[in-house]
């Protein structure tokens, strides 16, 4: 295991990466500036979005100039590798959320999130970007008697207490819990508005954007270390394999990354391997699957997955595979290889599952892993950096950035470009990064019901 979370130098292909875009290894210019006054490290959702933001708000005769740094190609990390999913949560982490912090804070959340799908078919409308983006529904089934009682208490109590977004959840049980929802033996079913994508896609069309207003993309341009302290300009450095570059600004969109070079964070945000596939259907079923999924075997061990518009199906999860050890997934950053107890996991599993698949054929085509990046107390780190004027973060997601990033980004950008401060950005209040936070002892993360007789306590 490395001692910091650099990158992998290479990694399993994802699908969504099967269609490489001109931008793939694009280098807007042969070599580095040496000064900037902007620097976003990584070129994923984050990155991309934040560098989208800040220019879009920019007066057009006084942009920044912007240069984005990726340690390998366009898009190669957790969003290139995740399951293709824009769904908000608006009761399960939320009703969590409410518990600690309260239903005001919860419910900013919920909504926060839940403005994330009009948020996205807005700006892939106006930029014309075509990344396959559908809004149906999405249904969430419990197989779990104990957690179906567990999520439906936690639902009423946000319902009681006025969480606005919650209310566009339908709850069902039983029976009419597997007619609405196909799949076998569902005990119950929340089912709302939610969105898929190919994010790799999103990805491009918004880097196309930026660059075409002037930003600089640097692909395959890791960044090793950054300054302890700005120099006497009030300059960052920014030291990579392929020479410095000093800027006034610096944005840490690097997620799992984040401290090999931004070391507050270290053992607050940890890298986290995932597992995801591709099931390609040779039969179709009589019954269209035109909605996305999760499925909670249990308490903390789940699949999600969205239909394809080519009919294939991308799933994520297999957690009941390899959760027990710890090595293979926690702290570990290497997406080069499959996760040994897993590879099969998928194979069947619409069969196993849903009603109306058993003579599909359906099999599965690819498989691959991700690297995200978990925080120990289960919320996103976004904001200034505590002690670090000029530096900003946007990490740490938990595996769950596609309905919180562009959003978030869009506030950070209000931060870079305008001073703004944090509360008066539109981003939650319990996503501000901060000194107490980084101060705290709590893991999360080894303290999941999940991990059953595992390691599991604080850092």
């Amino acid at each position: 295991m490395p001692s910091k979370p650099f990158p992998a130098a290479t990694s399993i292909t994802p699908f969504w990466r099967t269609e490489p875009d001109p931008l793939d290894n694009h280098r807007s210019t042969e070599t580095l500036p040496e000064t900037t006054d902007i620097v976003i490290i990584g070129a994923g959702y984050a990155g991309a979005s934040t560098a989208y933001h800040i220019l879009e708000q920019c007066d057009p005769s006084s942009k920044p100039s912007i240069v984005i740094l990726e340690a390998r190609q366009l898009c190669s990390g957790a969003t290139g590798r995740n399951g293709g999913h824009l769904k908000p949560d608006v009761y399960n982490a939320i009703s969590t959320f409410a518990g600690r912090y309260g239903v005001e804070a919860a419910a900013e959340v919920a909504a926060f999130e839940y403005a994330h799908v009009p948020a996205l078919e807005a700006v892939v409308a106006k930029e014309n970007i075509d990344c396959d983006l559908q809004v149906s529904q999405a249904h969430d089934v419990q197989l779990d008697e104990k957690h179906t009682a567990k999520l439906k208490a936690g639902f009423e109590a946000l319902l009681a207490g006025g969480s606005v977004p919650t209310q566009s959840a339908v709850f069902t049980s039983g029976t009419e819990a597997e007619n609405v929802s196909g799949v076998k033996d569902a005990k119950s079913c929340f089912t709302y508005r939610a969105g898929r994508l190919w994010p790799y896609k999103l990805i491009a069309g918004l880097l196309k954007k930026a660059i075409s207003n002037g930003a600089n993309l640097q692909t395959n341009t890791p960044v090793l270390s950054i300054s302890s302290s700005p120099n006497t300009e009030g300059l960052w450095t920014v030291q990579t394999p392929r020479g410095a570059i000093r800027s006034k600004q610096i944005i840490f969109s690097s997620n799992a990354y984040t401290s090999a070079i931004a070391p507050q964070y270290s053992g607050k945000i940890i890298p986290v391997r995932g597992i995801c596939s591709r099931i390609v259907v040779p039969n179709p079923p009589t019954r269209v699957l035109d909605s996305s999924y999760t499925i909670r075997i249990k308490e903390g061990i789940y699949e999600y997955l969205i239909p394809r518009p080519d009919g294939s199906i991308v799933i994520g999860g297999a957690r009941s595979a390899y959760a027990q050890q710890l090595e293979n997934w926690y702290d570990n950053t290497d997406d080069s290889r499959l996760i040994e107890s897993a590879k099969g996991h998928f194979d069947g599993y619409m069969q196993r599952y849903f009603n109306g698949w058993e003579g599909t054929g359906a099999f599965t085509d690819r498989v691959w892993t991700g690297i995200m990046g978990y925080t120990t107390d289960s919320l996103p780190h976004v904001g200034q950096v505590p002690g670090k004027p000029g530096q900003f973060v946007i990490a740490g997601f938990n595996g769950h950035g596609m309905p919180q990033i562009f959003l978030s980004a869009k506030g950070v950008a209000e931060m870079v470009v305008r001073g703004v401060e944090f509360d008066q950005t539109a981003v939650p209040k319990l996503f501000k990064t901060s000194q107490a936070r980084l101060d705290s002892t709590e893991n999360r993360i080894l303290g999941a019901s999940y991990l059953d007789g595992a390691v599991k306590g604080k850092l």
